[in-house]
């Protein structure tokens, strides 16, 4: 058994992991990372890169299928669903270097490719190794959760982790889960030539703002996506070649089956206990400088029980560095992060809904909005069907909604504004150049300053007083 010791021993290559790592090795900190599945976590091998891919290529496949209004004459498009995949692989593998083994080891890591379970408060164990380390990371992500349907285990099924392995198409792919990713899934499939059927238990897309969601399901429906909402799984099957599914609102028989009905900690081989660190089915439990109930450990990304995405793990790694690295005080907030959901149009959030923002601030509240078909580049792209909503409480947004094309593009500019504290005349003030779709968050802060600009009495005797009376 051989023993170390280090500065940091972080736990999970994954993006929150990884960050820490480089950064803390590079400043001069000593290092140990372990990993007993893929160096890049699930986001490279799994999700954001693996999806993304897969996504464009079922948007090569649509215009295809889509340009009549433009003078192009549609073709149904020849797709080889095998060599999709192969773009899927080929993006992983083009991105993987930068997460590799070999590059963290360059930077003084001390890589071990293994699992890691506490053995007390300050040791833990990897194989064959022991680390003793003054502060640990906990950064091993989250998994597909799969619920507890009746049938199930007993039935082939796909999640997030297999389906970008699937080489043959799916006739009828059939999938549990209305959120993000199943959606996503659901659209890259139908445009890749398949049918398919989406089951929601509660409202599709239901963490987002509910006029916006509405925007994005119109169009999956208008594509051929059959959504059924508020409809219960009771029981799945086999049935010959396909499976068979029984809902409360009927039997759907399909020929795959994708489970995307949300995400679970990885916190089962870490024996939280021995070292005190308190948890529970969100994941383990941080105070706000992402510290754990043992002050030496720390946690962060999906494992710490908050927002689910890659850049927040990556947020997280900085707001922890300043801590560990520095000591100085650190605090996670949530108000300034935004999410995206990459269906076509997008779907794109920061800071509160419109529900959410009337609750806080009540008749002081304006809420903005401006329909990407007032957008020049918009119409001259056919990219229409959209709409930005920006909550405003005294001069500064405190949330924005956008559907529409590029809506996760978008929402950055809104993420620069209100991670600075800026007002709305910040952006009303930028000059931007035209046509292009950025122009539609200057127009919804124009459309904040119109009125108290163009209806106000004062501002127009204030006019035209200059107008009678200043040469």
């Amino acid at each position: 058994m051989e023993r170390i010791t280090a500065d940091i021993c972080v736990v999970g290559a994954g993006s929150g992991g990884l960050s820490v790592a480089a950064g803390a090795s590079q400043m001069g900190a000593q290092v140990v990372l372990l990993e007993g599945g893929e160096m890049g976590g699930d986001c490279l091998n799994y999700g954001c890169v693996p999806s993304k891919a897969l996504i464009a290529a079922g948007k090569h496949a649509h215009a295809m299928r889509s340009g009549r209004s433009f003078g192009v004459t549609p073709v149904d498009p020849e797709i080889d669903y095998a060599a999709a995949k192969d773009h899927v692989r080929g993006a992983i593998d083009t991105i993987a270097p930068h997460d590799s083994q070999e590059r963290f080891e360059g930077f003084g890591v001390r890589v071990l490719r293994d699992f890691g379970r506490f053995l007390s408060p300050t040791e833990m164990q990897a194989g064959d190794t022991v680390i003793t380390a003054r502060r640990f990371v906990i950064a091993t992500g989250s998994r597909p959760f799969v619920p507890p349907i009746e049938g199930l285990a007993d039935t082939p099924f796909w999640t997030n982790e297999t389906i970008f392995d699937l080489r043959e198409r799916p006739d009828h792919l059939v999938i549990v889960g209305g959120g993000p990713i199943g959606l996503e899934m659901a659209q890259a499939h139908m445009r890749l030539g398949c049918r398919v059927t989406v089951i929601e238990a509660m409202a599709a897309l239901g963490k987002d703002d509910p006029e916006m969601a509405a925007i994005v399901l119109e169009r999956l429906r208008a594509e051929g996506v059959e959504i059924r909402e508020r409809t219960l799984v009771e029981r799945v099957g086999i049935d010959g070649d396909g499976i068979v599914i029984d809902t409360t609102g009927g039997t759907i028989r399909g020929s795959h089956l994708l489970v995307a009905a949300g995400r679970t900690p990885n916190v089962e081989t870490l024996a939280l206990d021995r070292a005190g660190i308190a948890h529970d089915r969100r994941g383990i439990t941080v105070d706000d400088g992402l510290r754990t109930t043992n002050r030496k450990v720390y946690a962060i990304g999906d494992v710490a029980g908050q927002m689910q995405f890659t850049h927040v793990a990556g947020y997280h790694a900085g707001v922890i560095a300043r801590s560990i690295l520095f000591g100085l005080p650190a605090r996670a907030s949530q108000g300034h992060i935004p999410w995206a959901t990459y269906t076509d149009p997008e779907l794109a959030q920061i800071g509160l809904t419109e529900s959410e923002a009337r609750k806080t601030h009540g008749d002081r509240l304006e809420v903005i909005r401006f329909p990407f078909a007032d957008s020049d580049r918009a119409i001259t792209e056919g990219l229409t069907a959209g709409l930005i909503k920006v909550m405003v409480h005294r001069g500064r947004p405190v949330g924005v909604s956008i559907a529409g094309a590029q809506a996760g593009e978008l929402i950055g500019t809104w993420a620069l504004i209100m991670a600075n504290g800026l007002k709305m005349k910040a952006l009303a003030n930028t000059v931007l150049p035209y046509p292009t779709l950025g122009e539609i968050n200057k127009r919804a802060a124009g459309a904040y300053f119109s009125p108290r600009l163009f209806d106000s009495p004062m501002v127009k005797k204030v006019v035209g007083f200059v107008q009678r009376h200043i040469p």
